[in-house]
């Protein structure tokens, strides 16, 4: 299964249906939204935006409709949609997280949740595993069990086969032509967090987390701009707590070769009702100000750091 290409923001209507449905639809698992021309040394991507759910999903879940989506970065996508129009590509899941998460590295994967042996070279040890939260998740938010009783094996492998493994050689393909195209690419990885959310030692909410792995995966200016820009526009913004970034961040993080990736966290209480999964009135303009900030952000990169400073050595 591959994702389909689509210009200037195109996009499939997002639905209830299956993803096995949706594919004797013709509807891919990810959807890559393309610029007439890229003009910018962007790219975007939503992980966990997806909200179609297959049906034997659902049918081997404990969960309602409602409780499964707990994990959804709800509405992501549609928050950063302009930046295509900006000239920058964007990529988005269509399939949920709680099904597949693309954020882990490809064989995360708890071994109770399964009715066989795992391949030797799954990573059965990480914190992410064991806290329900793998490739193959256990739990969705709130601590729910997904599942009422284990997956085989090949269940388990044919989504990372077919879907995660593809999703990432798209994502890789973006960020290589990009970074061929310009001598630097600068991955900007979208995705939501409850409003619940604190930093340690303060009581104040953050708006948005900017996480680039303790400056790890992307260039410290960059990183400070970043900050800067979405502070102007009004928010509380902090970096890297409780939040640095994900697999996604670290992997294709590299700023000594000129990739740089910065995750993004936007607090869903400025948008969203996360009891009736609705959007709120904050939407529209929470999606005008993320479009300030990327337009920002890429003529910052493109007028005030010099080529040296981002490209590749």
């Amino acid at each position: 299964m591959m994702g389909k290409g689509t210009e200037m923001g195109e996009t499939n209507s997002p639905g209830t249906a299956s993803d096995r449905d949706a594919d004797s639809r013709g509807v891919a698992p990810f959807e890559i939204h393309l610029p007439m021309q890229q003009t910018e040394p962007f790219v975007f991507n939503s992980p966990h935006s997806g909200r179609i759910y297959p049906a034997g999903f659902l049918q081997m879940s404990r969960l309602d409709r409602m409780a499964i989506r707990r994990s959804e970065d709800f509405f992501v996508d549609e928050l950063f949609a302009r930046v295509v129009h900006l000239g920058a590509p964007m990529q988005v899941a269509q399939f949920p997280r709680s099904w597949l998460d693309v954020n882990r590295e490809p064989y995360e994967l708890d071994p109770r949740m399964f009715d066989g042996p795992l391949p030797a070279f799954a990573n059965i040890g990480s914190l992410r595993v064991a806290g329900g939260l793998g490739t193959i998740p256990r739990l969705v938010a709130e601590n729910m069990e997904i599942y009422r009783g284990r997956l085989s094996v090949e269940e388990g492998l044919s989504r990372i086969e077919g879907v995660y493994r593809p999703y990432h050689a798209s994502l890789r393909r973006i960020i290589a032509q990009t970074h061929v195209q310009f001598g630097k690419a600068i991955l900007i990885d979208c995705h939501s967090m409850p409003a619940s959310v604190r930093v340690a030692g303060g009581n104040r909410r953050p708006d948005i987390i900017i996480g680039d792995r303790y400056g790890a995966s992307a260039d410290h200016d960059l990183s400070y701009a970043a900050v800067s820009i979405l502070s102007g526009l009004g928010y509380h913004v902090v970096r890297n707590k409780p939040y640095a970034g994900g697999f996604i961040t670290e992997h294709y993080g590299r700023p000594a070769r000129g990739l740089h990736a910065l995750q993004i966290e936007i607090n869903r209480g400025l948008y969203v009702d996360e009891e009736r999964l609705e959007k709120t009135s904050g939407f529209e303009p929470l999606k005008a100000d993320l479009s300030e900030f990327a337009g920002d952000l890429m003529a910052y990169v493109r007028e005030t750091l010099s080529k040296d400073r981002l490209a590749a050595e």
